[in-house]
């Protein structure tokens, strides 16, 4: 019983002391789009003050509505904080809102954390330049897509000094439901995400070719999703994909396609530069380069189309 009673105040003092860890903290958000918004929105419900910035004045209004602090520059968001999400599409963009805008205005002892999907050199050389800083940066590229940043169970692939990762821990919880510690330099998470975005790139190539066959051969789509989803293939990505191919939901999904051509294109570019053969990874690179030349506002599901033009046949549930 004296066991109990110890543990059970000593998890209440821990409790407490994280909760006014929460309270104090300071986050930015760069970047609010689908997914940088997801991240503010689950860093205020947790309880942070948090200041955002985005150049599109209609993500930015959004922002204010979910109880955000509207910055007028990314410097102005960063002034203050104790750590900030850098949301961004390319690896130049985070190179100039960190280096030049973000890093200037935290204190020494804030940290950057760095979610967007870019090169591992790019991320390393953000690394280098914040070197002396004072300003740490976590490397740290997410999976999960639009419905993980929303409901805050992205999954994080991490790279920083421990010291990084516990300063930063309580905005990282509070928009994740995983977080891998898989290194300690900048350009070993982005490392992982292209790995991973092999794998997803193939995923998808193979039910965008699956769905369009069983659209030829006349199958319904409700029965694809009950076999697919609940076979050895199935996993999240095969599901999302599949609803949205059978509910002809092409556009406005939160998964634009530009975004995973870009992805495939880092994982090309590693691929030549380590001297490894991608041949599923680089097929898909090619149906998504099909898919955004053919529809440049869709979403990856989209790249189903382009068979089925060929076909004549859709997949409907």
């Amino acid at each position: 019983m004296t066991v109990c009673l110890t543990w059970s105040r000593a998890w209440r003092k821990k409790a407490w002391a994280h909760a006014m860890e929460v309270v104090a903290m300071r986050i930015g958000v760069i970047g609010l789009g689908d997914m940088g918004s997801g991240l503010a929105k689950n860093v205020i419900a947790a309880g942070f003050e948090c200041t955002g910035f985005d150049l599109a004045q209609g993500r930015m209004e959004a922002f204010a509505a979910l109880g955000g602090i509207p910055a007028a520059s990314a410097a102005e968001a960063a002034t203050g904080a104790d750590a900030v999400f850098v949301m961004v599409m390319t690896g130049a963009q985070a190179h100039d809102v960190i280096v030049d805008q973000v890093a200037p205005a935290m204190a020494p002892g804030s940290v950057v954390l760095l979610t967007a999907t870019i090169l591992p050199d790019e991320a390393a050389a953000i690394g280098r330049a914040l070197d002396g800083t004072g300003i740490a940066l976590v490397d740290t590229p997410v999976s999960g897509g639009f419905p993980g940043a929303q409901n805050g169970t992205l999954v994080m692939m991490a790279a920083g000094s421990d010291a990084a990762l516990d300063r930063a821990r309580p905005a990282m919880e509070a928009v994740s439901a995983t977080i891998h510690r898989v290194g300690t330099e900048p350009g070993m998470g982005q490392t992982v995400k292209a790995c991973l975005q092999s794998l997803n790139g193939a995923i998808f190539a193979g039910v965008f070719e699956s769905a369009a066959l069983a659209a030829a051969a006349g199958v319904k789509g409700q029965v694809v999703h009950d076999v697919f989803v609940n076979s050895s293939a199935g996993c999240p990505a095969v599901r999302a994909a599949l609803e949205n191919i059978i509910d002809r939901r092409f556009e406005g999904t939160g998964s634009h396609i530009a975004t995973m051509y870009k992805d495939l294109t880092i994982v090309m570019d590693m691929a030549r530069s380590l001297g490894v053969p991608q041949f599923t990874a680089s097929t898909a690179m090619q149906l998504f380069q099909a898919g955004k030349t053919r529809y440049p506002n869709g979403d990856n599901w989209s790249v189903t189309r382009i068979t089925e033009e060929i076909t004549g046949k859709e997949l409907h549930r």
